[in-house]
């Protein structure tokens, strides 16, 4: 009726179980209940047997006898459903008719308060079979004979067991039909129930794939509101990641067409030129442009990397990272271009500072952040890195500065706070990118040597 995978496949088998588990206690106690009918209705008809039989008694002799016809001895020995036993004992215990050895009551057995005789039903074995037995006392009061004669009669179980399984059955079949009936509305209603979500589905897979228009939501059902609301927010902000994707595309590009369109100026003036020491000067100055261009491609690679980096870190791809070792060898390795630009390159860590990130990311962070600070620091300046617990890094220079109305402006990409510090304005923006991919908070403060303090806070791993 559906598949094994959907909503209504899922609810139907939920309900089939609920109601296999009613059927069966239904069942159950449709049978327990039979067998007690049953229990009940036979054994007034062992009790009325047992008084038949008495009523044959009589003394002789001085000694009880037991008149029992042939025909009422063929009613008694067999039954359409089973077998009927019985046997007659005087006031002594001591069978005078009937079959030998039938069960006599278990000690404690009480006498009935159902009937107005004292008799006492009880369950036994006798030749193999279960039975299920009444045991009758009846007064005699004749001149030679006084006293308590016990009437026997015990029936096999067979027509007890089949009047309840006819009942078991009985209830089984209407139950289920029931069960099946209800199945089938179930399965109505909920296909009924489903056609909202069908037709949203339907609306959403007939959109083009540029139409990132949010779906109507008065529209809806007050069920299916809750997730038309989560697309229309997932699509919004997909819109906005297309559009910010668009905006760098056409930034990059005029970024780029500028370096080249210059560097391919310079190239063309060189050609014209006659003399070598020219062309060595137009040699120099493309050589510049093009690592100015290359500095820029690789900004914009990195910023490509952030992209497929957060996904890592989404999908669960972060490690454990030391902030202190990382930052050493970052050092490590900047300290001869620090040296060459005669800027002093200082780290101060006190104790390790674990954090859960990507290791590439968190070395592009740091390179710019010290780049961005060697940069707008003068020879003779230092530059400080420091590792603060739990988990916060701080990178200080003594250079200008960032006035505090642009400081939310330099981590947008391609700003340029002036045309004299050079860059492609990419350094903070990409900085800006990786702290949003490791949930970090950014803040750019005046620092203690007079310059910028930037400041990176990660949770804690």
């Amino acid at each position: 009726m559906a598949s094994a995978s959907s909503l209504r496949g899922r609810l139907l088998r939920r309900l089939a179980a609920l109601l296999a588990v009613l059927l069966l206690v239904s069942g159950l106690s449709a049978y327990w209940n039979g067998r007690a009918a049953a229990d009940i209705a036979y054994d007034r008809t062992l009790l009325a047997s047992a008084r038949t039989l008495a009523e044959g008694l009589y003394a002789q002799d001085g000694s009880l006898r037991a008149d029992v016809p042939y025909v009422a001895l063929d009613i008694f020995a067999y039954d359409s459903a089973g077998r009927l036993f019985y046997q007659v004992n005087d006031i002594h215990g001591q069978p005078i008719s009937g079959y030998e050895n039938l069960p006599p009551p278990p000690p404690g057995t009480p006498r009935t308060d159902d009937y107005p005789a004292l008799a006492r039903f009880y369950d036994a074995r006798y030749q193999g079979v279960a039975v299920r037995v009444v045991s009758l006392l009846q007064p005699v009061s004749e001149p030679s004979v006084n006293g308590m004669a016990e009437i026997r009669v015990a029936e096999t179980e067979n027509a007890r067991e089949r009047m309840a399984r006819d009942l078991l059955l009985d209830t089984l079949w209407r139950m289920g039909v029931l069960a099946l009936g209800a199945l089938l509305l179930v399965y109505g209603a909920v296909s009924a129930a489903l056609r909202p979500l069908e037709r949203l589905r339907a609306a959403v897979e007939d959109r083009q794939p540029d139409d990132l228009r949010p779906l109507p939501v008065l529209a809806t059902q007050s069920e299916l509101r809750p997730l038309v609301v989560s697309l229309n927010h997932f699509t919004e902000r997909l819109r906005l990641q297309f559009e910010r994707q668009a905006q760098f595309i056409a930034d990059a590009s005029h970024e780029l067409r500028t370096p080249l369109a210059a560097l391919k100026a310079c190239l063309e003036l060189g050609l014209r030129e006659r003399e070598p020491t020219r062309w060595l000067a137009t040699l120099n100055e493309a050589g510049q442009g093009t690592d100015r261009l290359i500095h820029l491609a690789n900004q914009l690679l990195s910023l490509a990397r952030i992209e497929s980096g957060a996904r890592a870190i989404a999908e669960g791809g972060a490690q454990r990272i030391e902030l202190g070792h990382l930052a050493r060898e970052l050092g490590l390795a900047l300290a001869p271009l620090a040296h060459s630009r005669g800027v002093a390159l200082a780290l101060e860590a006190e104790r390790p500072a674990w954090v859960q990130g990507e290791p590439t990311l968190l070395n592009e962070l740091l390179s710019n952040l010290l780049d961005n600070a060697m940069a707008h620091t003068e020879a003779g300046g230092a530059v400080v890195l420091r590792i603060l617990e739990p988990a916060v890094l701080e990178v200080e220079d003594d250079g200008p500065g960032i006035p505090p109305d642009e400081r939310d402006k330099v981590f947008q990409r391609f700003y340029r706070r002036s045309p004299r510090w050079g860059g492609a304005g990419l350094g903070l923006a990409i900085v800006g990118e990786i702290c949003r991919a490791h949930r970090a908070t950014i803040s750019l403060h005046d620092g203690a040597l007079g310059g910028l303090r930037v400041r990176v806070a990660f949770p804690p791993a």
